[in-house]
């Protein structure tokens, strides 16, 4: 007799947030200097570690349980919701009030990498220190998804925020679910049922986007970065924001006065419908630009490049939809979910 499949998981499992174990981890990089030095720093630790055979919390993960690490918890909330009762999880970028891009790699955090069976990151460029981390403590029985390489990207790709992508996530947990399988055969079609529970809890997102596509296709808006932007195409909204525009303010580049200013007409020419902007991440520019928007009556949506607390994957990319729709429809801003 074929032995019994447990139910599908759906409720969001713990996950363990190094940023509780490192007070300082998310401390702002003021050069590029300083972010070298504090990964070599994190290295040169990990290494001490090795050396002395001291290891992390992982070890003491109980028998039976993969040890998993997410780069941006969004990866890492879809990792448990397929992993389950099997998998214990950490996430390492998992602040929404911070910068991500100003990430400092602590030597726990190299730590939880370098002792991880399982790995998920996003590639491109935006998690660089995994792969330095890794490189460091090398490992052949670690397995690393990098999601990038998983939708066939090319590193040139200008936009990294594919999480957006609603064709990202179903790859990416079904890449999930096969290395998970890999590890734990014996438990591989408890992980197979929780993908395809996965993919059913993803129909309200994809309705909603396709609801808003229908009745709102080619709504023109704004942005301050492309955070948001591979959701934005999905539901057809006509972004406006010249891309330059939106890469200079990713990348730490200030834009040409031309561009601020054609940014800025989006508005007081009542161009745009709504602006959406990385709360996430601001400046005196972007604040300058949000409250341009506001002045002209214009609603203003706020996006997260992490997770916000209180969410899983699913609910926090239908909650930002809804945002948006409620902004065209009502002209409701959601500033901060």
């Amino acid at each position: 007799m074929a032995p019994s499949v447990p139910a599908p998981v759906s409720q969001s499992y713990p996950l363990i947030c190094i940023e509780t174990q490192s007070k300082d981890m998310f401390a702002v990089m003021n050069s590029k200097l300083a972010w070298r030095t504090a990964l070599a720093t994190a290295l040169a630790t990990l290494a001490a570690l090795a050396a002395s055979g001291c290891t992390s919390s992982f070890a003491s993960t109980q028998a039976g349980v993969i040890s998993a690490v997410g780069a941006e918890n969004e990866y890492a909330n879809v990792l448990s919701q397929i992993g389950g009762r099997y998998v214990h999880v950490s996430s390492i970028l998992d602040n929404p009030s911070t910068d991500p891009h100003t990430f400092e790699a602590s030597a726990s955090v190299a730590q939880e990498i370098s002792t991880a069976q399982l790995i998920v990151q996003n590639g491109i460029g935006y998690d660089a220190f995994m792969n330095r981390i890794e490189s460091a403590s090398p490992n052949a029985a670690r397995k690393v998804i990098t999601v990038q390489h998983v939708l066939g990207l090319p590193s040139s790709t200008p936009n990294p925020h594919l999480w957006y992508d609603p064709a990202t996530m179903p790859a990416v947990a079904k890449a999930m679910a096969a290395d998970l399988s890999a590890l734990q055969p014996a438990h591989a079609a408890y992980f197979r049922a929780n993908l395809t529970a996965f993919g059913r809890s993803l129909a309200p997102w994809l309705t909603a986007m396709a609801q808003f596509k229908a009745k709102y296709a080619g709504v023109p808006v704004a942005t301050t970065e492309p955070v948001a932007d591979y959701m934005l195409r999905a539901m057809g909204a006509d972004n406006l924001t010249p891309f330059r525009f939106q890469a200079g303010i990713m990348n730490g580049v200030d834009p040409s006065p031309q561009d601020i200013s054609l940014v800025t007409s989006l508005f007081t020419q009542h161009k745009a419908k709504v602006f959406i902007y990385n709360q996430q991440v601001t400046d005196g520019l972007t604040t300058s630009i949000r409250q341009a928007a506001q002045q002209a009556g214009v609603p203003v949506v706020g996006v997260y490049e992490t997770m916000p607390t209180g969410y899983k994957y699913q609910s926090w990319m239908l909650a930002e939809t809804a945002a948006i729709g409620r902004a065209v429809a009502s002209k409701t801003s959601t500033e901060k979910l």
